[in-house]
Formats: structure tokens, sequence, C-alpha cells
């Protein structure tokens, strides 16, 4: 059965040395010492491991039934569920107003990596409710805060993500669920919903579903479309539930991964609707939960890639396969770990060092996040606008790259159930494709993102970048190991954004085609930035001979390896990016 090892030591050194929250300004952080930072992620990290992480392999390989219209999950999840409930872990960030705890964003990412570490299908669950509750909260009437929130915060109702239909997936414009108005207020919603994370469960007494739609006589396209609460049980006077409402599961999906997870067709027949906002703004109020839900998105993609590795890692420890080509390391063994083998090294150290640089960088963008909203930092704001589609899009690729990684660690083993590697690839798989395909994510980073404001968000990381080099250019072996490849790395970056806004209006396909290239390129740049922060924070560390000298020392030896053998990707990405749109779309429709 695969292991899971709750990482809080790296969080720990994230949190406090290398992001250095006690001291950041932002409100609500200055409480989050070590011990208390500690306790709260060594009590997940338990939940994690011990209750969460053993039905893993077993919910997939039970997966959901539908019976008679109700979803029944695998053994076990109703139990952990409501252990999850218990803990308070569904409303970590919520306001105390509605029973959460006020916690930061950034807290309730790290919880949040090691829940979707553990058990990713399960915690979709209780995930999908966290967008679905910002949403009322941002856009709600008082009343809908009320009636709904602090249930969907207590973990007994549940809420969802009602965007896709048959006909159309990204371009919402095309959607035909309708809403009619009705004499006392609300609408009668009808169509039909597809994979619906969450859609039909029976872990809650009630899923509150948020759903796009169209009211007759609206504008065209996404002018025209509206988001409504539409709950699985009207509530009563009391707020309990009450009369069934007109939704139904139609059917679940088959699926590559995420067994466990039920992707349900949602059919909505007179279903009873209540407005949230105004009419025809539900794009806006959409895009509370979008943005949301795609860094949490990037988090999975990471954290599959996070319990992969580590899978891999002790598999490498104990295999014995060949031998060393100086000394044996195992000379009373038949052989020795396949550990001591070059390309297995190569292997695990990219996997190890894309892991612990996406953790940097999602708690990075979680802080922005915090600064944006408990400081309303218009510039924080921009920043984390811009760089959500790098975090969704280049942290889900290598993601599932690095879970392939992993199961390449194995051989033959890894292809086989009992192993369990197979699982991780396959659940994060879909980590690449919802909320936003990969390639959408690049086109809104070239096409909207990085030109907004007169590129202002995308100048000012270009400062920052610069900012950070200037300030330890001195440190000679930091700037040969990390500062001199990050500076060439942002040269890239500034050389394609250069292009982009030279060609972006004479030949807009030119942008369009190197728009993939150009997020991983970003992408690249960003996890270059986090391990010269964390080399600053480890040698600073070392030399005040704090801590774990030895988990020191493997921070700026796994640090060395990504600035040399990762980001030099940069160079490729940027002559890609030059070549324009003619080799992409050269070959006629005709001879595909």
């Amino acid at each position: 059965m695969p292991i899971y090892t709750p990482p809080t030591e790296d969080m720990q050194y994230l949190l406090h040395d290398v992001l250095k929250i006690g001291g950041s300004g932002i409100p609500g952080y200055a409480e989050l010492d070590r011990e208390f930072t500690g306790a709260i992620l060594g009590e997940a990290g338990k939940l994690a491991a011990e209750v969460l992480a053993p039905l893993n392999a077993s919910g997939d390989a039970e997966g959901c039934q539908l019976e008679n219209g109700v979803v029944r999950t695998p053994a076990g999840f109703k139990a952990a569920y409501d252990q999850i409930c218990a803990g308070g872990w569904i409303g970590l960030d919520m306001p105390e107003e509605v029973g959460g705890q006020n916690m930061p964003y950034l807290i309730n990412s790290a919880v949040g990596e090691m829940f979707v570490s553990a058990n990713m299908a399960l915690n979709m669950y209780q995930g999908l409710s966290h967008g679905a509750m910002s949403a009322i909260l941002a856009h709600g009437s008082d009343e809908q805060k009320a009636t709904y929130v602090p249930k969907m915060v207590a973990g007994s109702w549940s809420g969802t993500m009602n965007l896709t239909e048959p006909q159309c997936g990204t371009d919402l414009g095309l959607i035909r669920t309708r809403a009619e108005p009705q004499e006392d207020g609300t609408y009668a919603i009808t169509g039909t919903k597809i994979w619906i994370s969450a859609g039909e469960h029976d872990l809650t007494e009630n899923i509150v579903h948020l759903v796009l739609a169209r009211i007759p006589g609206g504008p065209e396209g996404i002018k025209g479309i509206s988001l409504f609460i539409v709950p699985k049980f009207l509530p009563d006077e009391n707020g309990a539930p009450g009369r069934r409402n007109g939704v139904a599961c139609g059917g679940l999906e088959q699926k590559m991964g995420i067994h466990a997870n039920a992707t349900c067709v949602m059919n909505y027949d007179g279903a009873t609707g209540f407005l949230i906002g105004e009419e025809h703004k539900g794009m806006r109020a959409m895009f509370t939960m979008m943005n949301e839900a795609r860094l949490g998105v990037g988090l999975q993609g990471y954290a599959q890639g996070a319990v992969a590795y580590q899978n891999a890692l002790a598999f490498a420890q104990e295999r014995l396969q060949g031998r060393a080509l100086g000394d044996p390391a195992n000379p009373d063994g038949p052989a020795d770990p396949i550990l001591v083998h070059p390309d297995v090294r190569r292997n695990l150290m990219d996997q190890k060092s894309f892991v612990e640089g996406a953790r940097a960088l999602t708690f990075w963008g979680a802080q922005m996040i915090d600064r944006a909203h408990r400081m309303q930092d218009p510039e924080a704001e921009a920043m984390i606008s811009l760089l959500t589609p790098v975090i969704k899009g280049f942290l889900t690729d290598k993601g599932f790259e690095t879970t392939v990684l992993a199961q390449q660690t194995y051989g033959g083993t890894g292809f086989t159930r009992a192993a369990g590697a197979e699982q991780f690839v396959r659940d994060a798989r879909i980590a690449m494709i919802y909320e936003g395909t990969n390639g959408v994510q690049s086109l809104d980073l070239v096409g909207r993102k990085l030109g907004l404001n007169g590129g202002k968000a995308v100048m000012a990381f270009f400062d920052l970048v610069k900012a950070f080099i200037a300030e330890h250019e001195d440190d000679a072996a930091l700037k040969e190991d990390f500062l001199d490849p990050l500076k060439s790395a942002s040269k890239d970056l500034q050389a394609a954004a250069t292009y982009f806004m030279a060609e972006g209006m004479k030949t807009p396909e030119n942008a369009l085609a190197g728009s993939y290239d150009f997020m991983h390129l970003f992408g690249h740049v960003c996890l270059g930035l986090m391990w010269s922060r964390m080399a600053v924070a480890s040698r600073a560390a070392l030399a005040a001979a704090e801590g774990n000298a030895a988990f020191h020392e493997a921070k700026l030896v796994t640090g060395r390896y990504y600035m040399a053998r990762q980001l030099p990707a940069t160079a490729l990405h940027l002559a890609r990016i030059r070549s324009g749109a003619e080799p992409v779309m050269a070959l006629d429709a005709a001879n595909f």
C-alpha cells in the first residue's frame, strides 16, 4: 500500500524562514508563530496520514455507485468526511460570523495540500464547497449568506459549481439552461449540466448547487448569463432541508481517475432557483469560484506529484538491482538499492526539485491572496491575477509529469495496481483539464493578463526579480549558483514578453502560437525565484547554526540542481516563441 508522510517540516520552513509570515504585516499573520502553525499542520497531517490516505486506494478500486438517484460513496468515506467536519477544517479560512476560524488562506492552502496528497477524490467533496461559499459570501444577499454558508462551513451541507453543458465547456456563452422568472421572485431552472464534481453523494444532508443559467430576454452570449442557488432540498422555515427540489443526478461519468469522487450529469426540471446578485451578471460571480478553483487545482497538481515522489523515493531506497560504479552501497547484500544509479537519481531529483519549488510558489501565491484581501492591496491583487494561470497551468502540467516520473522509478512494478503509483498518475491527469484546460490558461495569460493595465503587473514581476538579485548579488556563491541563472532566465521571459507586445497587435497568431511556451517559461522563472529565495533562507540558517543543518544543506543541493538542470529550459521556450505561428499553422487542415 502507498505511504504518505505529511511534509510539515518543509511547510514550517516556507512559512517562517522563507516567507517570514510573522513580520509580513498582513492582518491575522502576527499570531502565526511556529508553535501555533506547527500545531495546526500537525493535526491536519495526522488526519491526512491516518484517516484519509488509507482510504485512497480502496476508494479508487470501489468507486461511486448510483442507486435510485442516490450516489453511494466508497466505504469509509462518510466517517472520514465527518472527521473533517468535526475538526472544523472546512471553514478554516471562513469568517467567524459564519462559523469559520478566520485563518489566512495561506494556512488553508497548506492544510489543503496534505488532504489532496492523502486522498484527492475525498477532499474534493469539501473542496468544492469552498468556492461555492466564497461566491455566496461575495455576491449573495444577507439572507442567502445566513441560510446556506454556516451549514456549508459546518459540513452538513456541501456545494458545487454547475457550469458545463453537453454542447459547451469553455465557451459559456453557448449555455442553454433556462431560468424562468416566477411570481414569488424565484426562478424555474431547466436544463442539463455535465461533469459536475460532487453533484450527488451521501456525505451531507443537502447539496447547494450554484448554477449558471440564462433568463429569457437577456443579452446574447456571456452577457446574458446569471448565477443561481439551486439546493437539492429547499430550506424550510427553520432552515432545515425541506421539500425535494427538481434536480436529480442522471448518471455518473466513467473516468480515468478520481474514481471515488462522483462526477455527475445533473438534470434540472423546473427546479426552484434563487438569483445570486444581479440578473445577467453571473459571470462575475462565477469567476469568484473559478479563480479560487484554479489556484486550488494548481495545488492539486503538485500535491499529487508530492505523494508520488514520496513513494518513488521509498521504492528506490529499498529496491535492490545492480551495483554502484564505485564501492558497493550494500556490500553484504546481493545488489545495491537503485538509488545509487545516476539515472534514478536524475529522475528523483527532477521530482524533488519541482515539488519543493512548486510548494513554495503556491504558498507565496496564497500569501499574496491574503495580502490582497486582508489589506485591500491592489498590487498584490494584480500580481496574483497575473500568476493564477501560471500556477494552474504550469504546476498541473509538471505535477502530472512528476507522477509519471515517479511511476517510472518503479519500472514494471509501477504499471501494476499494487504499487499505487498508477493511481497518482490517473488522478493527477484531470488537473490539467478542469477549471479551464491548460491551453486556455496560457491564452488567458498572454491574451488578457500580460497586457492588462499596460503590462503593469508583469513589469512589477520583473522589478521584483531585479530587486531580489540586486539585494543579494554581493554573495559570490549565491550569485554563481542561483542569481546568475535566475537573471538569465528572467531575461528570456522579458524577451518573450517584448516579442508578444510587438507581435500581439500586428500578428496576433504569433502571440497565441507561443502562449503555451510562455506559460511554461514563466513557471520556470517563478520556480527559479522560489529556489533562490530558499537558498537565501537556508544559507542564513546554516551561517547562524540554526535548525536542521542536513535539511538546509539538502535545500541548497536541490536548488542548485533545479537552477542547473531545469531552469535552462527557458531558452528552449523562448526559441519556440520566436518561431512564431508559421510552423504551427502551415499545414493545411485537410492534411492532418
